[in-house]
């Protein structure tokens, strides 16, 4: 549990230290994603998740 604690707490670090350094450049992304079909969207998660799957997977086998 203190694992899970440790990822969502380093989740939070890097996404305020992008928010911190580049604040135009996150809006200018976020304003990417609003015009982004859902679809391709939904894929590109899906994918994420496929690739942390298996980082965290290699790295506790």
């Amino acid at each position: 549990m203190s694992e899970f604690i440790i990822a969502i707490g380093l989740i939070f670090f890097v996404e305020g230290l992008f928010l911190a350094i580049f604040p135009s450049r996150i809006k200018s992304i976020l304003e990417l994603i609003k015009n982004t079909p859902e679809n391709k969207l939904r894929i590109l998660g899906i994918v994420f998740l496929i690739i942390g799957f298996l980082i965290i997977w290699y790295i506790k086998s």
